[in-house]
């Protein structure tokens, strides 16, 4: 179970790419960003070196600039981009700081960063994927952590509930969908799984953007609403909760408490 109600928003936010031009202003606008949905009682949900791009860790983020955290206003992603030294040390700088939530995803990887290999944490496979991951935080900091997964609904149906069946052997606690565009059948099935729910709402127009994401199509010249599909998705599945990738912190953010007041 994730430390908030699933009521809650959980607000995706991006921390800076080490490369940016300006580091220091694009982290005082994540700082900005970061205690607008941690006042507003929204879970903060910071991702790790999304699309592969090396981007400042969530907890050096949050240090650096001072914020605040209290474990339901803060999910730290997690991937199998780390050595196990840096993995070590960015779920220790979670659990001092007071977090808990975490998700654990396999990530995207790039040439500039390293994958997590087998005999780093013990394991006897090819590949660490968020099976072991999960494993290996259970193994070595039991009872620190609530873990959650992702659950892709454009996979190959057998196949990603395959998956879902180890993560959940593994010790996941709530499951994160991909972006859904309305009410989606495919994503029904997660309810035999006995585990809280959060749907992500692709608040951004660029619906290209989210098919090279998620690996689909959809129709050419697409025209959607990110805010009514927000509010379609809260009202078909009002026992769900609602997660806001590439959310406008100046349009959008504003008109969340219209959603679910």
């Amino acid at each position: 179970m994730p430390s908030a109600d699933l009521k809650t928003f959980h607000v995706e936010i991006l921390t800076p790419k080490l490369d940016a031009p300006d580091i220091e202003a694009d982290l005082a606008k994540f700082g900005d960003k970061y205690r607008a949905a941690f006042d507003a009682g929204y879970v903060v949900c910071i991702t790790d070196n999304p699309m592969g791009h090396l981007s400042v860790t969530a907890m050096d983020a949050i240090e650096t600039l001072g914020l605040p955290v209290r474990p339901d206003r803060l999910c730290v992603h997690l991937n199998t981009f780390h050595t196990k030294k840096d993995l070590d040390a960015l779920l220790r700088a979670v659990h001092d700081a007071g977090g808990r939530d975490l998700l654990i995803v396999s990530g995207d990887g790039s040439q500039r960063l390293h994958r997590l290999e087998p005999d780093e944490i013990g394991v006897a496979c090819r590949t660490v994927t968020s099976v072991e991951l999960l494993r290996y935080i259970g193994r070595e900091y039991p009872g620190m952590f609530n873990c959650g997964v992702a659950f892709n609904p454009y996979e190959p149906r057998d196949a990603e509930l395959a998956k879902m069946e180890r993560k959940v052997s593994s010790g996941a606690r709530f499951v994160i969908t991909q972006p859904i565009l309305g009410r989606d059948e495919r994503v029904n099935v997660l309810r035999g799984f006995g585990l809280p729910v959060i749907l992500d709402a692709w608040m951004s127009k660029r619906v290209d953007l989210l098919a090279e994401c998620v690996g689909t199509t959809f129709p050419e010249g697409m025209v959607y609403d990110p805010m009514g599909n927000l509010r379609t998705l809260g009202e078909a599945y009002p026992d769900w909760g609602l997660y806001l990738a590439l959310l406008g912190f100046k349009t959008q953010f504003p008109l969340l408490g219209s959603i679910r007041a």
